[in-house]
């Protein structure tokens, strides 16, 4: 019988691609006002606006450029830069204050699960940017445990199963007393799977990251294509 329930954040509880647009929004806003990036053609005083910026940064994300997204936008728009400053939007992305809110449909069902079950949060990535996420979507109060890996370690981050052990011993229950949501076959699944809970994959419609990872033990359980479903489904578990 599932007692507890765990989620995932980025692309489970709401969709990443907002956070992304935020952070770029942030990154676009920092560059229009640096003298220094101005290209000598533009002439003093003139930068490219914050939208054209954010524009470009988001054409180059959206055509698959994942890890060098700020070079070549930046290469795009014909501005100088160095090591230093990729540093410094990249801080600035991670650090921003986003401008995200939670779907209704995911509002909905935290209110009604918190009823029924015990919640708690799982999630990957840098400090602040994932703190800043969970403040700035509101979701605190629905979680009787918050596990950020980053806090156990990097080495701690999804497929390791620190994070789900952290969470077992903290709110002191079995594995196969819980069911764990999330979206990303390629890590999510793997160390749940082998700890024995019960594993739903939430396929949102503007998920960033859709690799199937053909790894033995990868695959969740159960998959569903609404978080709406999700209460129906864990009944019947």
């Amino acid at each position: 019988m599932i007692t507890t329930v765990v989620f995932d954040l980025d692309d489970t509880l709401y969709d990443e691609i907002e956070y992304c647009k935020s952070g770029f929004k942030a990154v676009a806003e920092f560059l229009a006002t640096l003298p220094e990036t101005r290209p000598p053609s533009m002439g003093e005083g003139k930068a490219p606006p914050a939208e054209r910026i954010s524009a470009v940064l988001w054409e180059q994300f959206t055509a698959g450029n994942r890890t060098k997204t700020f070079n070549s936008a930046l290469d795009e728009l014909g501005l100088s830069y160095d090591d230093e400053l990729i540093g410094e939007l990249i801080e600035i992305y991670r650090n921003h204050s986003p401008k995200i809110s939670l779907p209704q449909d995911s509002r909905d069902v935290l209110c009604e699960l918190s009823t029924k079950y015990t919640l708690a949060l799982l999630t990957d990535g840098f400090l602040p940017a994932q703190q800043l996420k969970v403040s700035a979507l509101g979701i605190e109060k629905y979680f009787k445990s918050i596990v950020y890996t980053e806090q156990l370690g990097r080495e701690c981050w999804k497929p390791s199963p620190a994070g789900f052990e952290k969470i077992m011993q903290t709110l002191k229950v079995e594995a196969e007393d819980m069911a764990y949501v999330a979206d990303n076959e390629k890590k999510d699944f793997i160390a749940p799977n082998k700890l024995g809970f019960s594993t739903i994959q939430l396929i949102r419609a503007a998920r960033i990251h859709r690799t199937i990872s053909g790894e033995p033990g990868a695959s969740a359980q159960y998959t569903i294509c609404e978080i709406s479903q999700l209460s129906g489904l864990l009944e019947k578990l």
